[in-house]
């Protein structure tokens, strides 16, 4: 099938690899040349594992392409998917003008029946007014059909050939058969294409991000009751998880949720909610038991050394909000290197993939290590802000010989403290005293 994506962000990236391994001949659309001309190459801007392989491959067999030609795209294709940002305003809703202006752009470069495919994440009733605009500018027919991906970052290549379930919101039979027809080949194993109305597979993006956010924000505020009472978070988080109804994903204390989807979607549910004259109190909840997570943590810092950071260097491992992705969106790692730089402390810090990204985020304010035992020299302490497979099993001796004084700050509950306190560290985490 001849498939165009506009937008070569996270979403539009992968989803345009993905379908063109699949066979189908997609060109990528987007307005920044230079980032073109690299993805023509391989260069990708993000990191996702098995990504720039399949650019690659793809490229080279001539089934995927980068263009800034939209109308071209357009003529060119049975199916045109909207895959451009939907960023946070300041009052939490979604800044949908990107979108908008696609679907005006589209509708003009029409010449034929069209399905006009949304992935991005909008509030409900958005593919309504994309109807609209199509309608307002073409005299073809066409269908608009409501896709929300639910990619992890980290795993979003294996997550877009291998799917739990596609979501498709459509309003005709036709656009159906022609979603089903893309998505055929990535469900042989049976797992399910869940067909709806338009307006529910809009909310079902939204309502299961929300439920994933609001799940890790539960188990931080049970750790955080846990360290009070004197429980211990990591028992009582292996107690719940083996009654099945829990399960065990995504239960775990820590720093809470960064990223580009769960911060935005919880508050743009939020703000869906209260323009329709409900108040979403649970994910409102969810929110702010996240964002204060961040400075539970911090404070611990701030707590060992009695309020005065001035001379103090910490190591800090990790950049990224989570691991298998250099990106920093909303990351733990910055109100870290935020909070203690004001109060005078000085970071070094490391992370496998996302030192660039800090770098043009965070800039000077904090050195670089080349490795993460490099970070430490110096240092009074080690902060673990994400847990990235080669900080699960380090060298504690190598450490505690390379640190001032033998202290760690675990923010993702990835050591022992029994091992580490044998060896001779303070080491403090989250939900237990």
């Amino acid at each position: 099938m001849k498939l165009c994506i506009v937008g070569t962000g996270y979403v539009g990236l992968v989803a345009g690899t993905c379908l063109a391994e699949m066979g189908n001949n997609v060109i990528c659309i987007d307005k920044d040349i230079e980032k073109l001309k690299k993805l023509e190459k391989g260069i990708v801007p993000i990191y996702e594992p098995g990504l720039e392989e399949l650019i690659l491959e793809n490229v080279k067999k001539n089934r995927l392409q980068f263009s800034s030609d939209l109308d071209m795209a357009v003529k060119n294709s049975d199916v045109c998917f909207i895959a451009v940002g939907t960023p946070q305003k300041k009052d939490g809703s979604a800044d949908l003008s990107a979108v908008f202006e696609v679907a005006q752009n589209i509708a003009k470069s029409m010449n034929g029946y069209k399905v006009i495919v949304n992935k991005s994440t909008v509030p409900v009733g958005t593919c309504d007014k994309i109807a609209q605009t199509v309608a307002e500018n073409t005299k073809f027919d066409f269908d608009i059909v409501s896709n929300p991906e639910f990619l992890k970052q980290g795993a979003a290549v294996n997550d877009f050939l291998k799917p739990d379930r596609v979501v498709i919101g459509a309003k005709t039979e036709r656009a159906f058969e022609v979603m089903r027809s893309i998505y055929a080949s990535f469900l042989r194993t049976g797992n399910p294409v869940i067909e709806m109305d338009i307006k529910s597979a809009e909310m079902t993006k939204y309502a299961a991000n929300a439920f994933l956010a609001m799940k890790i924000s539960y188990a931080n505020e049970i750790a955080n009751i846990c360290e009070c009472v004197g429980a211990n978070a990591e028992m009582v988080r292996k107690g719940m998880c083996s009654d099945n109804r829990i399960g065990t994903k995504f239960l775990f204390a820590g720093l809470g949720y960064g990223g580009s989807c769960f911060p935005k979607d919880v508050k743009a549910l939020i703000s869906v909610a209260k323009n329709n004259g409900y108040s979403a109190e649970l994910l409102t909840a969810t929110d702010n038991i996240n964002l204060r997570q961040r400075y539970i943590f911090i404070n611990k810092i701030i707590k060992k050394y009695n309020g005065n950071l001035k001379n103090k260097k910490f190591a800090l491992w990790g950049l990224a909000f989570k691991p298998e992705t250099n990106d920093m969106r909303e990351a733990p790692a910055f109100n870290i290197v935020e909070e203690l730089t004001k109060q005078g402390a000085k970071i070094c810090a490391y992370d496998p993939k996302a030192m660039d990204t800090a770098k043009n985020i965070i800039g000077d304010k904090i050195e670089y290590a080349a490795s993460a035992y490099e970070a430490l020299a110096d240092c009074d302490a080690l902060i673990l802000a994400t847990e990235w497979n080669e900080f699960r099993n380090p060298d504690f001796d190598k450490i505690k010989s390379l640190l001032k004084t033998p202290v760690v700050f675990d923010g993702r509950n990835q050591y022992s403290y029994e091992e580490l306190t044998k060896k001779g560290f303070e080491y403090y985490c989250i939900g237990k005293k």
